[in-house]
């Protein structure tokens, strides 16, 4: 009976870690969602992190897993063992053990948590020579812009493995927090203020990025694709990226309409599908600009009507909204 229990254990055991885990076999084909599936170093620190603190817990849990069911066999009704001692009321072994474990625990684990959040700070520079990326938050998609390579992208973010990234955020709508569970961190973005998110990939692969600040109706389409490709593809790709579609004010006020992806290309005059939109940067500091328009000290020129401060224009039709 006891070798059955210990089999059915294991195989239980076995069950919880691959719904838990994911089968890596799979998961290397698809859209990967999970920090459990690291693509980069973040997610990696992430992924042991938790491992970690399950381990050190399993020291307060596992004795009451396995203590309740003891007691109660030991000590039923039926056939009752031990000492009658109605006057016994204290044991400083185990005040010692009740008190001294969940104090080590805490400890350790407020130790590793400070360890953690020092090594995942999200401003902190992973490497030299990052890709600047500028990520803008509209309603409902994110705009990403390349100013080194000239070009920007709604729907889609390709990063090289390999080399460190650094994306500064900010949004032309309400409040919103980007996330890319196998890569990165979550970070918010506001209107007229920049953060920063670092993260670099370690291995090729597609992630799935979203935003989980709800923010409307088409809320829950508001994710893209992350691709992590080796140097000299990612380098093909920024160069077959030029479009014929330049992203101008007059484009990026279409852009800025509340819309999903399918919506904006066809406000864009392109075909009505999920590909992502590639575009051509026609104004090199538009990501300053968006921000600058939130600050009435900094508004001057173009930067004063770069897609307006009101609320998105929602008039535009199709679904999602």
């Amino acid at each position: 009976m006891g070798k059955g229990i210990s089999q059915a254990a294991k195989l239980g055991a076995g069950c919880l870690l691959t719904a838990f885990l994911g089968d890596p076999a799979f998961a290397a084909d698809a859209l990967q969602q999970s920090f459990l599936q690291p693509m980069g170093l973040v997610a990696q620190e992430q992924s042991a992190h938790l491992l970690r603190v399950v381990a050190v817990t399993m020291v307060v849990i596992l004795p009451v897993l396995i203590g309740v069911p003891l007691i109660l066999w030991r000590y039923r009704y039926s056939r009752p063992r031990g000492d009658y001692t109605p006057e016994w009321e204290f044991s400083k072994r185990l005040e010692w053990a009740l008190w001294g474990v969940p104090v080590m625990v805490v400890a350790v684990l407020a130790g590793w948590l400070w360890y953690s959040t020092a090594k995942l700070d999200p401003y902190k520079p992973l490497g030299p020579d990052p890709l600047r990326v500028q990520a803008v938050g509209l309603d409902w998609k994110w705009l990403f812009i390349y100013p080194d390579q000239g070009m920007a992208t709604v729907g889609e973010m390709a990063v090289p493995v390999g080399r460190p990234v650094q994306l500064t955020l900010t949004t032309d709508t309400v409040m919103q927090s980007l996330l890319i569970a196998p890569l990165s961190g979550q970070i918010y973005a506001m209107p007229g203020m920049t953060t920063k998110l670092n993260f670099a990939a370690t291995r090729p692969g597609m992630a799935e990025g979203e935003n989980t600040q709800f923010n409307g109706r088409g809320f829950g389409r508001q994710k893209f694709t992350v691709r992590a490709m080796p140097a000299a593809d990612f380098a093909r790709w920024a160069k077959a990226g030029r479009s014929t579609i330049t992203l101008d004010e007059a484009a990026y006020a279409k852009l800025r309409r509340r819309s999903v992806l399918v919506d904006a290309r066809r406000d864009l005059g392109l075909e009505a599908s999920s590909e992502p939109i590639v575009m051509t940067v026609g104004q090199p500091d538009m990501f300053r600009q968006i921000v600058a328009k939130y600050h009435e000290n900094e508004r001057a020129g173009a930067a004063q009507g770069w897609g307006g401060t009101n609320n998105p224009d929602s008039d535009t039709g199709g679904e999602g909204r």
